[in-house]
């Protein structure tokens, strides 16, 4: 494939929603990456988070908090609050007990900025974190969170086609673990962490992906955030950064490794609001 132009790709101002990590720690298991006997350290979450927010900052987007709730450490990992467009919000129904308590704080939240309808899944469904949009289409996994019934109650709210796709690597749990939105037409993914019949789906639709290594995705490198243009991923995931600068992206290393011991990312902290106009930011 030929180079493209960094000038070629135009960001969109985003809308995201955000909580810090005031209550981090890993104090049980429900995800492989989670191990209570190991030591985390607060304070270097909260670091690394504030270096993710800063860079949403500086890229020019509306980034809006959520106050974390003390006894829910993996708040922290906003993307799995809800699914977000157009004055609607889905709000989550965890799957484990340990988070089933944020619900109601995200409820709230959408609704005290006026969000016309805001209720909470009635089928599991982790937010975000399974169900990504893509363009006019939403990328929607199951396998070990989200129920997949919860795939047609999405697309029932918000009206929009829904591509099931089935996660089969208990590693990469979540749907954005496994696969990144780089613009409304672009992704970048691991093949294995997928069915055989959701990577003939993704090889069909998606017949110029990037495609990750196995390692690159333990770095939690796909979890990443991309604007169309600027691309957060691991600092480490040198090899991804160099074939998203190939396809004209522009990569933005970020140090998520103390949030990884919980089994997030920089996606996983951030949660896009997909209701402002899609603006150009400065691209100078």
């Amino acid at each position: 494939m030929s180079q493209v132009s960094s000038l070629s790709r135009s960001a969109r101002r985003r809308h995201y929603l955000l909580c810090a990590p005031t209550h981090f720690d890993v104090r049980y298991s429900i995800n492989p990456w989670m191990d209570p006997g190991q030591p985390t350290s607060p304070d270097l979450a909260m670091s690394q988070w504030q270096r993710l927010h800063g860079v949403l900052v500086d890229l020019g987007h509306t980034v809006e908090l959520i106050e974390a709730v003390p006894g829910l450490p993996d708040m922290v990992f906003a993307a799995n609050g809800a699914i977000a467009a157009d004055g609607r919000a889905l709000v989550a129904r965890f799957r484990y007990a340990e988070r089933v308590d944020e619900a109601p704080a995200y409820v709230e939240w959408f609704r005290s900025r006026g969000y016309h309808d805001v209720r909470q899944a009635t089928v599991v469904n982790e937010g975000e974190g399974d169900f990504l949009t893509a363009g006019k289409q939403i990328l929607a996994g199951a396998g070990f969170r989200s129920d997949p019934g919860s795939h047609d109650e999405v697309r029932d709210f918000f009206g929009k086609e829904v591509l099931s796709l089935s996660l089969v690597d208990p590693r990469f749990y979540h749907l954005d673990t496994a696969i990144a939105v780089l613009d409304d037409e672009e992704v970048m993914y691991l093949p294995q962490a997928f069915s055989p019949e959701s990577r003939e789906l993704l090889a069909d639709r998606y017949p110029d992906a990037i495609a990750a290594t196995e390692e690159e995705a333990c770095l939690f490198a796909l979890n990443a955030v991309s604007d169309g243009r600027h691309v957060i991923l691991p600092t480490a995931a040198t090899r991804l950064a160099a074939q998203l600068r190939e396809r004209g992206y522009e990569p933005i290393g970020v140090d998520t490794t103390e949030l990884l011991k919980a089994g997030g990312g920089a996606k996983c902290c951030t949660l896009e609001l997909h209701d402002d106009p899609a603006d150009a930011v400065d691209q100078a």
